[in-house]
């Protein structure tokens, strides 16, 4: 085996294109997604340089579900979870493994299945509502409109009820700004990340506003422990069994950090997987008809309910194809707590491991034709385990993953009951590499289905036949919650 020194040394190839003091900054900043998916001929590891700091990129599928599996010694951390730790703290996607354990126990009772049926109604009512505020022929700023939808779906399972206007507003504007800022500081080094630059202090006060539209919540809600039936009305009953005397249930810090995990993890990262999902759909017509052929099949002219979900087989597949095509969390680091053997090779403790889902999602020995949007690819059966990672596996997988995708599944169907999705110009739409693989800016243009005038609106546009239908499926494994892990 090969001992991996600081830096990393030894059999480990180095990436090509680092360039002097600043290693593979430039190329990761210039075009992240084309750097990463140049490494895809590495089969095993690869060496990055980051200034003067060293990591190892994992790509071998095998190699990265051990490290998943072994969250003991590939602890949660690197520069990506201490960027994200600024703004949610030791929350559950950011604390390290010795917290991890107790907090996942308090968290799993928000989660239980006798608790997603409400959380999904609450999800139906708002992507019906949102899909009816739109006009015949208008050009929408989907992410927005997605960041909107989610908010709305989010506060109130969460909260019980939207935040005023003024809140939510100031809350998405806050939450754009921090998620935009996430992968530069990432990537810029910590003297420079200090600067008292204009963009820092937009950073910090979006930080500190949004910490404080929480923190005044969960105030309120200490001051009136009755269960309001919502996720915090769990959090703040949650009790840990097996934790000692004094530590069974969430501080007021741990509660707020956790609050702000589901909060960001429930609205930004599901957004924008819907946004990519109507963007997919909005550039491939055979598929958008097909799914409205099910929509039609499975509603029947009847109101939209969480019921429906068992029978909503392509939209699920729609919704894991737009998770491998755009992970939410596209690369992902480790931090070796102790000297550990991965793969053949010694790495000392505080080394940092990258995991990158896009570039296994788009290998081509993993995946045939793998730039191409294919719902039907997961007909045969639900995703390989080691193959399919947009959030991770083990102990640190997605602790809200049904929650997200029946929010991801509930919402696009809302969507393609009312409206025909086309693009606006003929130029490929590309991602904003962000934390997430961002679709903001993208518009498309809404056309409303055509409605028979004499039958109280329901579509002229009669269903295909059954065999023309998706058989119905049980929804996927897939995640969009990114920061809930």
């Amino acid at each position: 085996m090969t001992d991996t020194t600081t830096p990393l040394a030894g059999s480990v190839p180095l990436a090509p294109r680092a360039w002097p003091l600043l290693g593979h900054a430039l190329p990761l900043l210039r075009d992240p997604l084309a750097f990463i998916m140049s490494l895809s001929g590495y089969r095993e590891m690869v060496r990055l340089r980051l200034g003067p700091s060293s990591a190892v990129m994992i790509c071998d599928p095998d190699l990265t579900r051990q490290v998943f599996l072994n969250d003991r010694t590939f602890d949660k951390g690197g520069p990506i979870y201490d960027r994200i730790r600024e703004v949610i703290g030791d929350g559950l996607s950011t604390c390290a493994y010795p917290l991890h354990r107790r907090q996942r126990r308090l968290c799993q009772p928000s989660f239980h299945p006798a608790r997603l049926a409400g959380y999904g109604a609450v999800f139906a009512r708002a992507a019906e509502a949102k899909a009816a505020s739109w006009q015949d022929g208008d050009v929408l700023d989907v992410t927005q409109e997605m960041m909107t939808l989610t908010t709305r779906a989010t506060m109130e399972t969460m909260f019980s009820g939207a935040l005023p206007a003024e809140t939510m507003r100031r809350s998405l504007a806050d939450t754009a700004v921090i998620v935009s800022a996430f992968f530069r500081r990432m990537m810029t080094p910590a003297l420079l990340r200090r600067l008292p630059t204009p963009q820092k202090r937009r950073y910090d006060a979006a930080r500190t506003r949004l910490a404080a539209t929480i923190a005044e919540i969960i105030a309120e809600r200490r001051a009136d422990p009755t269960d309001h039936a919502d996720l915090l009305s769990t959090l703040v009953a949650a009790v840990d069994e097996e934790s000692e005397e004094g530590k069974r249930q969430l501080t007021d810090a741990e509660l707020a950090d956790e609050a702000l995990t589901f909060f960001l993890g429930g609205m930004e990262t599901t957004a924008i997987t819907l946004a990519w999902a109507m963007h997919l759909l909005a550039t491939d017509p055979d598929v958008q008809h097909r799914l409205k052929a099910e929509t039609d099949q499975v509603l029947a002219g009847g109101r939209l309910d969480p019921a429906h979900l068992p029978s909503l087989g392509l939209a699920s597949r729609v919704v894991t194809e737009t998770l491998r095509l755009y992970p939410p969390a596209w690369m992902m680091t480790r931090v070796v707590r102790e000297d550990a053997e991965l793969g053949g090779v010694r790495f000392k403790g505080g080394s940092t491991i990258v995991l990158s889902p896009y570039l296994l999602h788009r290998r081509p020995d993993l995946y045939t034709d793998p730039d191409r949007f294919d719902p039907d690819r997961w007909l045969d059966g639900q995703p390989d385990r080691a193959t399919y990672i947009p959030f991770g596996a083990g102990a640190r997988k997605c602790i809200g993953d049904q929650f997200a995708l029946s929010e991801a599944i509930l919402a696009l169907t809302a969507i393609v009951d009312r409206w025909d999705l086309s693009p606006v110009g003929d130029q490929p739409f590309r991602p904003k590499v962000e934390t997430s693989l961002s679709s903001r800016g993208l518009r498309l243009r809404l056309t409303a289905r055509r409605r028979d005038a004499g039958d109280d609106g329901a579509r002229t546009d009669v269903a295909q036949p059954q065999s023309a239908v998706e058989p119905p499926t049980r929804p996927g494994a897939a995640c969009p919650v990114k920061h809930g892990e």
